[in-house]
């Protein structure tokens, strides 16, 4: 599904219609793709093209490596690289959104600025291939509840490794595991072939024990076997789990191992300076030398690694991004390849039972008396069983991680409704056209379309929107919206206990049996169960509320939700950015898959720059990193701050650096990214 496409005499565009990713590169003149031999370049593509082309431009800065013929690195190109390389055979490697190889054969040079990288060809030819980022299950493992088929199944998800050394750390070298389904009898496909990396992970032989320990297996490429005493084994080495703490000690060896993996890559393929490594040799009082740990077998990397405190590596750890809470039934056991995938952490689910009541501050009663008789909510007559003392509402025992995925019964306040058929929704949806559709629905015509959200989608010159308006709809003519191919559905409205309120009537989402819309925002009270229908019926995502919500406060959180959206966010990190803007926040949530987004990050990773004003006039910058698709648990990110010389691990904090008002707004050009000034969220033209 990868094509590459002349767009002008001086464009050539590179598509991914399943990830509906694009990215353009500039040339010299008109060109005329012609397939290209897969095999010359040193690391796996999909597709490969020649053209005829004496310079290639990037006009917007992504992480470059330039290696020699071997796919060894020679150099990273950074904001003022300027190299001129004799006649050779050379890769240069581009993390763009989709990821490119450039391969040459004869002269090259390099010179890039802030903003953009120029390479020029001698002779003027260039291979060019390229690797979707795009992830599915290969195969489907099916298994019995019983405990011992389980760690059999569970066993095969390392299968989708790439590679078992460190560089597994890198999203890209981590597939997708096979999905796994209850049926009558264990059946692992032939196929699947489980890396021999002689790692056990000896547990209880309980449910429990087999799903919280899933990223782990999956990661270490171990084998899970039933044992008296929870504990970890590589060749000679063992390292306990306890069975009193067992969660939190899975949970720290993941962590642990996957951040030092991080930290002693970077002698393989890329070395870049890390931000983190610095921290770490400077702080953590390290007995082992990262070179040396490089080339070692993963038994004494193992033994290595967990000889450090954890308390001593924490501070400078990523912030993970998801933690699942999953019951530990048979049938949760689906759900178990997709939390894998982001690597999350897993839980057994711990919750308090909670009304909405609870989760109200008296600031927020205060706001919804005060504001009844000057405004109006987005309700109207009955609503569908969410009353405020509704038994089904649970507070989640929840821990640091960005998102907290909740599979389990009842609903969860200040979480994610995980719900695994999201998850195959999402893998049966069909490759969209590159264009992103967009339907923005007002229904009903004494609410205006959230403030702003008309000119919020379809702000990115580098992808292709059609947004389309919709007002006082049908009840036939929303059907036909809700069946629809649309990748994005915002929706203002009333609904209630019969459905979405239309001009001739309520439509009842449980009636729909498909719908064409992959993600949604319902910005109305109540709307979760229509919500939960949606993803019953097709959809992968959505965010929704479980109270009722005032227009004015619906209004803002609309209007931050589209424009962290447009800006590539994923759901669930725009949701927790945009619930800021108004003390109505806590009443919304997603449902289905939170890491659903809408468009491409045009700068790699979606990130917030937090800035706090300084009473010398200057701004203290700390760019925030979140997880995409493209930008998973791994990643690294490089600030383009003229004084910045380092990479940072995604997701989470960078340093905080010190600029010039000058300085910040040149930031703010090369950085297409959401502004937090001094606590609140900016989307006009920022004030300094």
């Amino acid at each position: 599904m990868l094509r590459f496409e002349p767009l002008t005499d001086a464009e050539l565009a590179v598509i991914d219609s399943i990830e509906r990713r694009r990215y353009v590169l500039g040339v010299s003149s008109a060109v005329n793709p012609e397939p290209a031999d897969e095999t010359q370049f040193h690391f796996p593509i999909d597709r490969a093209v020649q053209i005829s082309t004496d310079e290639l431009r990037l006009d917007q800065r992504v992480d470059t490596f330039v290696r020699g013929a071997q796919g060894e690195p020679l150099f990273e190109v950074s904001s003022d690289t300027n190299e001129q390389l004799p006649a050779g055979i050379y890769t240069v490697e581009l993390n763009a959104p989709v990821k490119l190889y450039l391969r040459v054969d004869g002269e090259l040079s390099v010179r890039a600025t802030m903003d953009s990288i120029v390479f020029r060809f001698d002779p003027a030819e260039v291979r060019i291939g390229a690797r979707s980022y795009h992830k599915r299950p290969a195969v489907t493992v099916t298994t019995t509840d019983d405990p011992k088929d389980v760690f059999f199944a569970l066993s095969s998800l390392s299968s989708a490794l790439k590679t078992t050394t460190c560089e597994r750390s890198y999203p890209t070298l981590r597939g997708h595991p096979p999905s796994v389904e209850l049926g009558d009898e264990l059946h692992v496909p032939d196929e699947l072939e489980r890396p021999n990396t002689g790692i056990r992970l000896e547990l209880p032989p309980t449910l429990r024990s087999a799903y919280v320990s899933a990223p782990l297996a999956y990661y270490l490429g171990a084998e899970v076997v039933p044992g008296d005493d929870p504990k970890l084994v590589a060749g000679g080495f063992e390292y306990p789990l306890s069975e009193t703490n067992f969660e939190t000690e899975v949970e720290r060896v993941l962590k642990q191992v996957f951040f030092l993996d991080c930290l002693t890559r970077t002698e393989g393929y890329y070395r870049v300076n890390l931000y983190e490594r610095e921290q770490v040799e400077r702080t953590a009082d390290l007995t082992f030398d990262f070179a040396d740990l490089y080339d070692r077998p993963i038994a004494e990397q193992l033994s290595e690694y967990l000889s450090v405190p954890f308390d001593r590596l924490a501070p400078w750890m990523p912030r993970w991004p998801l933690t699942a809470h999953v019951a530990p039934t048979p049938e949760r056991i689906e759900a178990l390849p997709f939390v894998v995938n982001d690597l999350g952490i897993v839980k057994t689910p711990r919750a308090t039972p909670a009304s909405v009541d609870d989760m109200l501050s008296s600031a927020l009663d205060s706001f919804l008396r005060t504001t009844r008789d000057e405004g109006t909510t987005r309700n109207e007559g009955t609503t569908r069983g969410l009353r405020e003392n509704d038994s089904r509402f649970v507070r989640v025992h929840a821990d640091e991680s960005l998102e907290q995925a909740w599979f389990a019964d009842d609903i969860p306040l200040r979480a994610t409704k995980a719900m695994p058929q999201a998850f195959r929704n999402k893998l049966d949806r069909e490759p969209s056209a590159d264009t992103i559709d967009i339907a923005v629905v007002c229904n009903d015509s004494a609410m205006a379309v959230d403030e702003g959200v008309e000119t919020a989608y379809g702000r990115r010159s580098e992808v292709s929107f059609d947004v389309t308006f919709h007002d006082d709809c049908s009840m036939d003519e929303l059907r036909s919206v809700l069946e629809s191919d649309v990748d994005f559905l915002h929706y203002v409205g009333h609904i209630d206990d019969e459905g979405f309120r239309c001009r001739d009537g309520a439509l009842d989402a449980t009636t729909l049996t498909t719908v064409g819309v992959a993600t949604f925002l319902l910005n109305a009270c109540q709307s979760y169960e229509q919500g939960v229908a949606l993803i019953d019926a097709g959809a992968v995502g959505g965010v929704v509320t479980f109270h009722e919500v005032v227009n004015d406060g619906a209004a803002k959180i609309g209007y931050a939700m589209a424009r962290l959206l447009n800006l590539g966010f994923p759901l669930r990190s725009a949701l927790a950015l945009a619930r800021a803007e108004s003390i109505v926040g806590s009443h919304y949530l997603v449902v289905g898959d939170g890491s659903a987004d809408v468009v491409q990050v045009e700068d790699g990773v979606p990130t917030l720059c937090d800035i706090v004003t300084r009473d010398d006039g200057e701004y203290d910058v700390t760019p925030r990193t979140y997880p995409s698709r493209e930008g998973k648990v791994g990643t690294m990110a490089f600030p383009l701050v003229e004084s910045n010389d380092q990479h940072f691990l995604v997701p989470g904090a960078t340093r905080t650096f010190r600029l010039t008002a000058d300085e910040l707004r040149q930031y703010l050009v090369w950085h297409q990214s959401p502004v937090r000034k001094d606590g609140d969220l900016v989307w006009d033209e920022l004030s300094l």
